[in-house]
């Protein structure tokens, strides 16, 4: 049966159109509201549930705001919602026609009513928030503690120091700026911006600064440190939180840091916010040292003892390490591997995956080229040195415009890092060598010596050709490995069907490792013909030269050497690294994106997710309904209207209203976004290891501080000065802000020696003992002498029973007065020994 509009003058009906009908509310007070706007003075009389059971509204009377599309096939209303919008008029223009639904005409006394029942509305509403204002500040004015003067003035004061404190943090500016002389300490960063808040009349700082003594340092290294700390834990606490209530997570390690000629690794964890957007955050450093069993303890303790999370929930691991640290990194993912199965090892999608395996080779020729790359990158920073590069280019190229221009195109930014980069740094060879001769010549003095000593340095490793035959051989055996790479930093749909798409790639690198004889000689031919262009004499390198020597070995052919030595162990490198990454159970994660409705459209929705399910069964929150839920949500999108559109990645889909309806589809996503791999939708996220970067590069090697880093990269997370004065209260003293750290000095001191509380508990007796002597100072010696002993041989016992002793022969002595003289003695003895 059709539903109809009880509206004035609206003829629409549920038959006509796809528009939504409402029920009139149940809710006594809403429905009068409703009947009130209508002006339909026949349903004045009815109750709120006959208008509920047969009365409706049409869309059209509602704001769009207060109209909300949940699913394709489902709208609803605010809770809020009232109708507004009305045709109260277009029946005049046509009097003579029957109308059912007669408006209602309103008198001044109806008028007056509504005015006084909308003002008697507005009055409650307004009394009822003041008191829920007023209760709510009593409650709080009730449970805060109630703080002197003094207490009050020492959190402005502190308040002071965190602004200034989190400002240096932002701006990446060091709060000391070091030493002048052994003599003198350089007016630090932190203390100017103190004075200057004095003066502009910061009064919490004067009154601190004028109640301290002239020779006692304002705030001390110490205190600097503990601001520091205090900063650094309540940024990372904001975060964490976000952690926790997500649940699910991924580890990321970027590269090696040293502070303090210590390596450090920096951590990030990848996961998906409350808003369901997926965040890549950096969270601390952590010291390099020991083997892989140690650094795995190290980061369980991190992340378990230290930040409150459990290794259960980790879904994904991606270490981006470079140079000698692969290899150790590697093993330390096979150790977490082997203790949470789930914490799956994946490329990173910060890293095109062309980089990452050549950057997992553990080859010296390999790593050279590594490392060069990133000093390539480095070098060309300058506008100075890329302009050299450009007119390189053009000067090379000068017969091949259309080459040029795409060079220089390639390499304005970032060329270093992309899937093609060995093809562009073949192509870049010859330039890159004119552009260091020149900038080496410098002839008109535009660049500084530690450039040109840079320049001289790429232009010794580049001009050698076993270097020139591993960029052949790495771009040759990595172009079967670039689309895949590239898919896997796409959208959603490229990373299933990359996926889909490793079999045909490990088969392609099995085909090459099989004719491996045909393939070597087809590079080896092109790594000649790229040499003889620069000039580069074809050689054996002189380091495996003089082995051979050593080792009177027959003479190796170059051609066979560079096979052996090179080609070989690229390839099967290349190939075992693969199957690494990409396990059964790796796969099995990522072709679960068929959830994603655009995949499951592009598939005809002949997608098979529950074969794969069975990796992430445990994290359903209801696992036995998996089958029919996925049926359902199949169904659903095979069958939405024309004019929906799929969803194309994870990050819509959980967006999606209706998703909550299906509780295991949204847990589902919500592991599967949590995983490396995938690529950040939110752009300021996606800057967090950049931002990192960023920092390290502004920043002098001499003046890192991690706390400082800690702040610079995480500027965009909120943070409460009050929390951190709180918190400076309950971790330290006011009246001493160093009192802490010499309590710990002392108790090191005394935990070294071992006899400071036995000392302590012994003087007593000793002062006890003098009164037996008429000699005090040869007694207080004995008393000291007896301490020792007693502390070194454990004879405490006897020394109790000298003790009481003594104090018997206090009794019965009369010379009262010597034994007060030798009491007082005693005491100095013992302040003395303290």
């Amino acid at each position: 049966m059709p539903n109809f509009c009880a509206a004035p003058n609206c003829t629409r009906k549920s038959t006509q159109s796809d528009l939504a009908f409402f029920r009139f509310p149940r809710d006594p007070e809403r429905c009068r509201i409703w009947v009130e706007n209508c002006r339909r003075a026949d349903l004045e009389a009815k109750t709120s549930d006959q208008l509920n059971k047969h009365y409706r509204l049409c869309a059209k009377h509602f704001d769009p705001a207060m109209v909300c599309k949940t699913s394709p096939y489902r709208t609803v209303l605010k809770d809020t919602a009232i109708p507004t919008i009305f045709d109260l008029t277009s029946h005049l223009r046509n009097p003579h026609t029957r109308h059912r639904k007669r408006i209602k005409e309103l008198t001044e006394e109806d008028l007056r009513k509504i005015k006084e029942r909308r003002l008697a509305s507005s009055v409650e509403q307004l009394a009822a928030k003041k008191d829920a204002t007023t209760e709510d500040s009593t409650g709080a004015a009730e449970d805060e503690p109630q703080l002197s003067t003094e207490g009050k003035e020492f959190r402005e004061y502190l308040r002071s120091l965190f602004e200034v404190v989190v400002m240096l943090g932002k701006q990446s500016i060091p709060l000391a700026a070091g030493k002048a002389s052994e003599a003198e300490y350089m007016s630090n960063n932190f203390q100017a911006l103190l004075d200057y808040r004095m003066n502009a009349g910061d009064e919490a700082l004067k009154r601190r600064f004028h109640a301290t003594a002239v020779n006692t340092e304002y705030v001390s290294a110490t205190q600097q440190n503990q601001l520091l700390d205090i900063c650094e834990n309540t940024v990372r606490e904001e975060m964490l939180m976000e952690v926790r209530e997500s649940r699910f997570f991924s580890l990321v390690t970027g590269d090696l840091v040293e502070f303090a000629d210590e390596k450090h690794l920096p951590l990030f964890l990848h996961f998906v916010n409350q808003h369901n957007v997926l965040r890549e955050e950096f969270l601390d450093f952590m010291s390099f040292d020991g083997d892989e069993c140690a650094l795995v303890e190290r980061l369980e303790a991190q992340l378990t003892d230290r930040w409150g999370l459990s290794m259960e929930d980790c879904r994904g691991q991606a270490h981006k390490a470079t140079g000698t640290s692969t290899t150790k990194m590697k093993a330390v993912a096979v150790l977490l591997m082997e203790k949470y199965p789930l914490a799956l090892h994946m490329p990173s999608s910060q890293m095109a995956l062309n980089v990452h395996l050549a950057n997992s080779l553990p080859f010296p020729n390999v790593q050279v080229v590594m490392e060069t790359l990133r000093r390539i990158g480095a070098f060309f920073r300058t506008p100075l040195t890329q302009d050299e590069l450009e007119k390189a280019i053009s000067t090379h190229y000068q017969k091949n415009e259309e080459k040029g221009s795409s060079l220089k195109q390639a390499c304005a930014s970032g060329w270093t890092e992309l899937h093609n980069v060995f093809d562009v740094l073949l192509d870049m060879l010859p330039p890159l060598l004119l552009c260091m001769d020149s900038i080496r010549d410098n002839g008109d003095g535009n660049f500084a010596d530690a450039v040109t000593a840079d320049a001289y340095s790429l232009t010794e490793t580049l001009s050698d050709f076993e270097i020139v035959v591993t960029v052949v051989i790495l771009k040759n055996v990595l172009t079967f490995t670039r689309a895949f790479g590239r898919n896997l930093q796409g959208e959603t749909l490229d990373v299933f069907f990359a996926a889909n798409s490793l079999t045909a790639v490990l088969h392609s690198l099995n085909e090459v490792n099989d004719n491996v004889d045909v393939y070597h000689e087809f590079w080896y031919e092109e790594a000649v013909s790229v040499a003889n262009v620069m000039e580069i004499p074809v050689t054996v390198p002189r380091l495996f030269l003089r082995k051979q020597r050593a080792a009177d070995v027959g003479e190796i052919q170059i051609e066979a050497y560079f096979k052996e030595y090179v080609t070989v162990p690229v390839i099967r490198g290349i190939m075992q690294e693969v199957e690494d990454m990409f396990s059964e159970t790796n796969l099995k994660a990522l072709k679960c994106l068929s959830l994603v409705p655009a995949v499951m459209g592009q598939m005809k929705f002949n997608t098979t997710e529950e074969n794969y399910a069975d990796v992430y069964r445990g994290d359903l929150p209801s696992p036995d309904t998996l089958l029919a839920e996925l049926h359902c949500w199949r169904i659903k999108w095979k069958h939405r209207g024309k004019e929906v559109r799929l969803p194309t990645t994870i990050h819509e889909t959980l967006q999606l209203p209706d998703v909550k309806f299906f509780p295991n589809v949204n847990a589902f996503l919500k592991v599967l976004s949590a995983l490396p791999v995938l690529k950040l939708e939110d752009s300021r996220s996606d800057k967090a290891s950049r931002r990192l970067q960023a920092h390290l590069d502004g920043v002098p090697v001499k003046r890192w501080i991690k706390s400082l880093a800690m702040l610079n990269v995480n500027t965009h997370v909120k943070h409460d000065l009050d929390v951190m004065v709180d918190k400076y209260c309950r971790l330290y003293s006011e009246e001493d802000p160093e009192a802490d750290s010499e309590e710990v000095a002392d108790a090191e001191a005394e935990a070294e020696s071992e006899e400071g509380a036995k000392a302590d508990a012994e003087s007593e007796d000793g002062a006890k003992a003098d009164a037996e002597s008429e000699d005090g100072a040869k007694a207080d010696a004995e008393s000291e002498e007896g301490a020792k002993t007693d502390a070194k041989s454990e004879e405490g016992a006897k020394a109790d029973a000298k003790s009481e002793e003594g104090a018997k022969a206090d009794a019965e002595s009369g010379e009262g007065a010597k034994a007060d003289a030798e009491s007082e003695e005693g005491a100095k003895a013992k302040a003395a020994m303290k």
